[in-house]
């Protein structure tokens, strides 16, 4: 057992408490790692507002980045002092595990919001004995160390810096792999993204790297829209005063072929759907409250018109960051331009920081 630093969520709608807290040695098909540094995702404060069950009080986070210091009795493919991204948990064994679609893991919502390991008890507790929920997304990664398993680390290439690596495991691998993995382009597509924040700016980056010839970004910060012009956005449209599906019909000459909506704000899911026509996809990708509904024009939807879901990238997680690493590394895919890092203490800040827009993905470094 070791004493680590974590940010803990003590009540529904609670703030992020800084403190000490235990975490077991790893038991069998355990890994244990030292956390370099953890991105702030929207998908953290859904969960503390109880949008996406998790029982409290426990420790978030689930974009660990770090090294592999101690591994469990039958661990295999991974060792200690291995620098990897902590990717999301998946059984392996159900349909969709081997159909090649571990995202939509058929045990999904027990790992990420179950608050223990898998069958069995929490890894954290409160330095006084008192449990924690631990194991978010498999890795409750907003704390020094993180309990995961070795299917779901992604080994980090040399020279790559491994504290800005974690934010992959979700939010750039969510909005990148709806690209290359859901759409997947034709030459000369047109995509219009909703919402330029970590997953949409991802999914601009990706279309830019695909055989899309026209990328609109739609947003309401005007510096949002420069940096989303800047990472590979041909066209851009400030939602604040202007109908955005007319901007979208403008710049197209009719409907796009594609739309993303990565707000979750219903309102702007209809503006997705409304933006593509027949044979056309909108891709809902934004998490919105627990409960929340949409509608859609019967008629346009029944002439071809697809409106899908997308979780966490589909397909196979650990390939899709590995790839999106090796973009990084090529200046293909520079997501760098979108993280300012804070230290753990000040993760209340981080996280207004967020929320206000000031800051697109807020990476916390981990004390030690």
């Amino acid at each position: 057992m070791r004493t680590t630093t974590a940010a803990v969520v003590e009540e529904l709608h609670g703030p992020f408490v800084v403190r000490e807290v235990e975490i077991d040695d790893p038991g069998p098909g355990d890994v244990l790692v030292q956390v370099a540094a953890s991105g702030f995702c929207h998908t953290d404060g859904i969960a503390r507002d109880g949008d996406l069950p998790f029982p409290l009080p426990g420790v978030l986070g689930h974009e660990g980045a770090g090294t592999v210091v101690a591994v469990g009795e039958g661990v295999t493919g991974v060792r200690e002092g291995q620098a990897v991204v902590l990717g999301w948990p998946w059984c392996g064994e159900c349909r969709n595990c081997l159909a090649g679609e571990p995202r939509y893991c058929l045990r999904l919502g027990e790992l990420v919001g179950g608050g223990s390991r898998p069958g069995g008890a929490s890894s954290l507790r409160t330095a006084d004995g008192a449990p924690l929920a631990s194991h978010f997304f498999g890795q409750s990664s907003f704390a020094g160390y993180a309990m995961t398993t070795a299917s779901a680390l992604v080994p980090v290439p040399d020279g790559l810096p491994v504290e800005l690596m974690g934010p992959l495991a979700c939010g750039l691998a969510t909005g990148a792999g709806a690209v290359f993995n859901t759409l997947r382009p034709e030459p000369g597509t047109s995509i219009v993204v909703y919402g330029a924040g970590t997953v949409g700016l991802a999914a601009v980056m990706a279309a830019r790297n695909s055989a899309a010839t026209t990328i609109i970004a739609v947003d309401r910060h005007p510096g949002r829209l420069r940096v989303a012009e800047d990472l590979g956005a041909t066209h851009v449209v400030d939602a604040t005063g202007t109908d955005p599906v007319q901007a979208v019909q403008d710049i197209c000459g009719g409907p796009a072929d594609a739309a993303l909506d990565c707000t979750g704000v219903v309102p702007v899911v209809r503006q997705a759907i409304d933006s593509v026509g027949m044979l056309g996809t909108a891709l809902l990708i934004g998490g919105a409250p627990a409960g929340a509904e949409f509608s859609a024009d019967h008629l346009t939807t029944l002439w071809g018109k697809t409106i899908r879901g997308t979780l966490g990238g589909s397909g196979r997680g650990q390939a899709l960051i590995a790839a999106l690493m090796d973009l990084h590394a090529q200046g293909r895919f520079p997501f760098d331009r979108l993280v300012e890092f804070f230290p753990l203490d000040r993760i209340e800040d981080a996280v207004e920081a967020s929320y206000s827009g000031a800051v697109v993905k807020p990476v916390l470094r981990m004390p030690g």
